[in-house]
């Protein structure tokens, strides 16, 4: 743990899951107790740290029900052995024969559960290159944001595709967030056009720390992930950047530099309510007479 109270040692773990389980969690364990060795106080993972599967038959074969799920409870022991906050991006939760929620988990030094936060935006969507994705069909989406108290400040939670709606974020840096996370699983083709952008984008426009472990690579189900897990400053300073490999990269955090940037450019205190947009009526200029 970090002598000064104030500053804490960040750690993201960039993995490449499959879509074993078990080779997944032991991918995960052996990347946090990598990131607990070397100091880290908050280690994240990324989304899909179970399992990163495309085919809805194999996905309802292999998930299971929060209560008694042993990577639930594996990863809450594993917290408590490191005594670290530690943020598993996302476990696939079965809530029913048809539907699956896309789950956080921030677990606290003592291994209870501080913070669930279920994925509220969906990424339907068809990319130029044949791709084709529709998380709608198998997850249901979250409907509310969601916040934690870590021992530095407040901690907002965000998953990948909820990165594209910034009302999200200015919620919660509005609501007291000082650090906003970003597990993730962004596409290759994605990730190399707007990854490091919207990230940045983020943190400037909030004044807030941006935490960002990311999938990255070739997966055995044949989908590639863009990797690059990144911390970002609140002036919109990269700290720490991974590559497309399974890494662990450190960044300290200093809550301090929250408020630098909030009182350089105090923005979030400057938002009006306006009327929604409308077509400006064309109106002919007289001439003089």
């Amino acid at each position: 743990m970090s002598t000064d109270s104030l500053i804490f040692r960040a750690a993201l773990v960039q993995l490449r899951s499959e879509s074993v389980v078990e080779t997944n969690l032991e991918a995960a364990e052996a990347g946090i107790r990598a990131a607990a060795q070397g100091g880290a106080d908050y280690v994240q993972t990324p989304e899909n740290t179970s399992m990163m599967v495309l085919k809805t038959r194999e996905l309802f074969e292999k998930v299971l029900p929060e209560k008694g799920n042993p990577a639930v409870g594996r990863f809450s022991a594993l917290a408590k052995e490191l005594g670290i906050w530690l943020h598993i991006g996302s476990i696939a939760i079965r809530l029913s024969d048809a539907k699956v929620a896309n789950r956080s988990f921030l677990y606290t030094p003592q291994g209870g559960i501080a913070a669930r936060y279920d994925k509220i935006h969906m990424f339907d969507v068809d990319l130029p290159n044949g791709e084709s994705y529709r998380e709608s069909k198998n997850y249901q989406p979250g409907h509310r944001a969601v916040m934690a108290e870590l021992p530095w400040g407040k901690l907002g939670l965000t998953t990948c595709y909820d990165l594209r709606f910034p009302a999200l974020y200015r919620s919660l840096a509005q609501a007291g967030a000082q650090f906003i996370t970003v597990p993730s699983a962004f596409t290759k083709q994605t990730g190399e056009a707007h990854w490091h952008v919207l990230l940045r984008a983020r943190a400037i426009e909030n004044g807030v720390y941006i935490l960002a472990a990311a999938q990255g690579g070739d997966h055995d189900m044949g989908r590639a992930t863009f990797g690059h897990s990144l911390i970002v400053s609140p002036w919109g300073e990269i700290l720490a950047e991974a590559g497309t490999d399974p890494e662990v990269v450190f960044a300290e955090i200093d809550p301090a530099r929250v408020a630098d940037a909030r009182a350089r450019i105090p923005s979030l205190r400057h938002d009006r309510v306006f009327e929604p947009p409308e077509v400006a009526e064309i109106v002919p200029v007289k001439e003089a007479s």
